[in-house]
């Protein structure tokens, strides 16, 4: 009886892992039939009446919608405009005209600024772009992507302004700030040495160290300590991005002071490679303008400034949308939620940049259409997540886990994280889809369910290095498409070693 609950409970995750792994389905058509199988188990075999199933069903499409799906478009609207008016190319040279050593230039690019994009944006970007302005500049196509997966890991749970965090906060109904709090607190470790491993794969080996270390340790912890103080104190919107402006900033004024040091060949990038810093101040505020607005907005209507934050988070409703037993209200923020921001600074800073308003909204327009199959997605997992919380389905998985491996439970719950992220390529559809399974089981190990839906965020950003979606859309933006098995032959290791470490960690905090 056990193993059969077990199974049923599992029936819509096998069927993602057989659906997106081995039948290779589109991530829309397969969760689209996520729900149809969660919503069958749930009537036939939980005894969940129809109407509750459908409510379930409905609110996690609109938990999706509103926040989740408006801050995706919105970010994507950001750079989408971005690329529209030039300013991409402009921060490209800004970036790429303060050093000729790779190691320098690949924690600005690829530490610090494939950080912010994750911060700002995320789903791809963060490794895409980085990924071709280093290709660029003459880096090694294979190691540079997976370079940029490693390191595109652990800032994976506050990426899309903290999209992750807060989508498994309302799929579990769990405090959104506890949640980051215990993230914060489990990534630490691995987020300081995530450059460290990416020198060490984009110069092939410890060698890479010599002469830079100084200002490898100086960037890391520049993003680092930022970035665990906002998570852990202020919540999961800010913590990538105010991390990755620390650490570019910090990085970006001690590559000036050692750009005359003379630079070993190997890692030299020449002169008529470089791009060279031949913007004006004006023009490269210009340049940054959106990203500039977006910061200074979040930041004026967070819990930072409570003289403006509390009447505008006091403009939301709240509706009781399920109809089972247990069902709580869903609230939605209509004015201080991070999408309405982020849009409204993407407006403004494409205006500043020349963009004309036809323009704009052609661009917004274009990005809500080819992102359909995402929006999609994404509400389908939200939805499938719904209907197995309200079910019980994910309480009867849980217990069999929990039974069988007992105390041991916390370690394998970063691998768990890995798992989803490998079938989903996705941070956000792993957070939703086990949060609350790590939440349920959480319960019968005796430990605290936000710790394990911390460690589920780690483990999803681990697994997103493997993810095949994820990995061809890295291998495509660097122009080495096809060769994904040989990306994730060579990235497995570093999987490894991220996900045993962090299992450790996990474990280590519960006993």
């Amino acid at each position: 009886m056990m193993l059969l609950k077990f199974i049923l409970g599992l029936v819509p995750i096998i069927w993602l892992i057989i659906a997106l792994s081995a039948m290779k389905m589109p991530g829309y058509k397969a969760c689209s039939i996520a729900i149809v199988l969660s919503a069958v188990v749930a009537i036939f075999y939980k005894g969940m009446r129809p109407v509750d199933t459908a409510s379930a069903f409905l609110e996690g499409v609109l938990s999706a919608l509103w926040p989740i799906i408006l801050v995706i478009i919105a970010a994507l609207f950001t750079y989408n405009l971005t690329l529209e008016t030039g300013a991409m190319e402009k921060i490209k040279k800004m970036l790429t005209g303060v050093s000729t050593d790779k190691r320098i230039l690949a924690l600005i690019i690829g530490w610090g600024f494939g950080c912010f994009m994750e911060g700002m944006a995320g789903f791809g970007t963060a490794v895409a772009i980085p990924a071709s302005i280093l290709i660029a500049l003459g880096y090694e196509p294979v190691s540079t992507v997976v370079a940029l997966l490693i390191v595109n890991s652990t800032p994976t749970a506050f990426g899309s302004v903290g999209v992750p965090t807060t989508s498994v906060a309302s799929a579990t109904g769990l405090a959104v700030n506890t949640i980051s709090a215990g993230t914060a607190r489990i990534e630490v470790l691995l987020m300081f040495l995530s450059p460290f491993f990416l020198i060490f794969v984009i110069g092939k080996g410890f060698k890479a160290f010599k002469g830079i270390l100084p200002i490898l340790i100086v960037s890391a912890a520049a993003f680092t300590l930022p970035n665990f103080l906002i998570g852990n104190f202020l919540g999961p919107e800010l913590p990538d991005i105010i991390g990755s402006i620390c650490s570019m900033g910090i990085t970006i004024l001690l590559a000036l002071v050692m750009k005359k040091r003379e630079v070993p060949e190997e890692y030299r990038i020449h002169e008529e490679e470089s791009r060279k810093l031949d913007l004006t101040a004006k023009e490269g505020v210009k340049a940054w303008s959106p990203f500039i607005i977006i910061f200074l907005l979040l930041i004026l209507t967070s819990k930072l400034v409570p003289v403006i934050n509390a009447p505008l988070s006091a403009i939301k409703s709240s509706f009781l949308i399920y109809t089972g037993e247990g069902g709580a209200q869903t609230s939605f923020s209509w004015i201080n939620t991070p999408g309405v921001w982020i849009i409204l600074a993407a407006i403004i800073g494409g205006m500043i940049q020349g963009a004309k308003i036809a323009d704009i909204l052609r661009i917004f327009i274009s990005t809500i259409t080819k992102n359909v199959k995402t929006i999609v997605t994404i509400c389908a997992v939200l939805a499938t997540a719904k209907i197995m919380v309200h079910s019980g389905m994910t309480t009867d998985v849980a217990d069999v886990l929990a039974k069988v491996t007992g105390p041991a439970y916390p370690f394998f719950a970063t691998w768990v994280g890995v798992l989803g992220a490998f079938v989903t390529g996705s941070g956000t559809n792993t957070a939703v889809l086990f949060g609350p399974l790590q939440s349920a089981a959480a319960v019968r190990v005796g430990t605290t369910p936000e710790w394990l839906i911390a460690a589920n965020a780690l483990g999803a950003g681990i697994g997103k290095m493997i993810a095949p979606s994820n990995v061809a859309l890295s291998c495509a933006a660097a122009g080495i498409g096809g060769k994904e098995n040989k990306v994730i032959r060579a990235v497995f290791q570093y999987v490894a070693i991220y996900a045993v470490i962090g299992g450790i960690i996990c474990i280590l905090f519960t006993l």
